[in-house]
C-alpha cells in the first residue's frame, strides 16, 4: 500500500510541474517540466533524506559526541529488531523531532536541542520510538519524496509568479494563479500523508519503548512548546512540516494547509486508552506479560545505571 501511495503522489506531483511549466512556458515548458520532474523523482528517492536533514539544519552525532541520546536510540532499536540509522540533533529551541529515509537500512533520527532540552530521557525514548515506528513502517519514503518535491513545486511555483507569462502570450494573471501552486501541492503531501500514519506510529512507537504515557506525556510538552516557539527553518520550508512528529508551523498563514497532524489531544487520548488496555484485567495475558514484566525491576529501555539523574554540568540534555 505504501508503494501504492508513493506512485501515486509521484503521478500527481508530476502532473503538477507539468501543469505549471504550461502556465510558465507553453508546451516546450511543460515538456521541461517534465524531464525536471522525472530527475526530481529519481533523485527524491535516492538523495532526499539528505536534503531534508540539511534544510533543517541536522548535525550527526555518534555515541562519543552524544552518548546518552545516541545510547536511547540504539536500545530501541534493540527493542524494535531494527538496523541502527544514523543520529541527528538540529540546533533549533522548538521542540520536535521527525525521521527520513527510503527503507529501515537507510534511515536516520533527528531531533531537536529544544526536544532534548524540556524533555525527561523516558519522554525522549518515547518520541524517538514514534520515529522508528514511521521508519519500520516506511513511512518515510513517501514522507521524504513528498517534501522534496513540494518544495521544488514551491520554488517552480514562485519563478512563475516573477517569470511567467513573460514573451510567450500566456496571460499575466495565469502566470500569477502560478504562486498558488505551492500551497496546492501542500495540500497534495496532505491527502497523501494520512493523519491514521500518525496514531499508528504513536502506537508502535509506545510498543517499541513500552510505554503509552511516556509518549502521551511527551506529546503533551511538544505540543505547548511548538505552539509557543517558531520553528524558522520550517517556516521557510514548509513542505517538509507533516514529516515531523508535531507540526513545526505557527497557527497563521499557510499553516492550515499543512494540517497534517492530528490534534495533539486526540493523540494523547489515543495513548491513555491504549495504556489501560495493556493494564486491564481483559487484556490479553499475552500482550500484558511482554509489556509489562519488567515494570518492578526496570523503568525503560536502559539499565538502572544510565537512568541516574543528569549532574549540573550535563543539565542541558539528555545528549552528552
Amino acid at each position: 500500500m505504501n508503494y501504492f501511495k508513493t506512485g501515486l503522489l509521484l503521478a500527481i506531483m508530476t502532473a503538477l510541474f507539468m501543469a505549471v511549466g504550461f502556465v510558465i512556458g507553453g508546451e516546450m515548458g511543460m515538456l521541461i517540466a517534465f524531464g525536471v520532474a522525472v530527475a526530481t523523482n529519481v533523485f527524491s528517492y535516492w538523495k532526499s533524506d539528505k536534503m531534508v536533514l540539511r534544510m533543517h539544519n541536522a548535525i550527526p552525532v555518534d555515541e562519543a559526541s552524544a552518548p546518552e541520546y545516541y545510547s536511547i536510540v540504539r536500545q530501541l532499536v534493540e527493542n524494535a529488531d531494527m538496523p541502527m540509522p544514523a543520529v541527528y540533533i538540529m540546533d533549533n529551541p522548538q521542540p520536535n523531532a521527525f525521521a527520513t529515509g527510503r527503507n529501515p537500512e537507510n534511515a536516520a533520527v533527528a531531533a531537536t536541542t529544544g526536544l532534548l532540552d524540556i524533555l525527561t530521557k523516558e519522554e525522549v525514548a518515547a518520541v524517538m520510538a514514534h520515529e522508528l515506528a514511521h521508519v519500520k513502517n516506511r513511512d518515510t519514503l513517501i514522507m521524504t519524496m513528498a517534501a522534496t518535491i513540494a518544495g521544488a513545486i514551491s520554488m517552480l511555483a514562485n519563478y512563475g509568479l516573477w517569470f511567467g507569462g513573460r514573451g510567450n502570450g500566456q496571460n499575466r494573471i495565469l502566470a500569477l494563479a502560478v504562486a498558488f501552486l505551492a500551497p496546492m501541492a501542500a495540500m497534495v503531501v496532505q491527502m497523501a500523508i494520512s493523519r491514521s500514519r500518525e496514531y499508528e506510529a504513536d502506537r508502535i512507537g509506545a510498543e517499541i519503548c513500552n510505554r503509552p504515557m511516556w509518549l502521551a506525556s511527551a506529546l503533551e510538552k511538544i505540543s505547548q512548546g511548538a505552539g509557543q516557539i517558531p520553528n524558522e527553518t520550517a517556516e521557510a520550508s514548509p513542505g517538509s512540516a507533516h514529516m515531523f512528529i508535531m507540526n513545526p508551523l505557527s497557527g497563521g498563514g499557510m499553516a492550515s494547509l499543512f494540517s497534517t497532524h492530528p490534534p495533539a489531544q486526540s493523540r494523547i487520548d489515543a495513548l491513555i486508552a491504549l495504556d489501560q488496555e495493556w493494564h486491564s484485567h481483559d487484556a490479553n495475558p499475552e500482550t500484558q506479560q511482554r509489556y509489562y514484566s519488567q515494570s518492578q525491576s526496570a523503568a525503560g529501555p536502559w539499565d538502572e545505571n544510565t537512568r541516574q539523574p543528569s549532574s549540573p554540568d550535563n543539565s542541558r540534555g539528555p545528549w552528552g
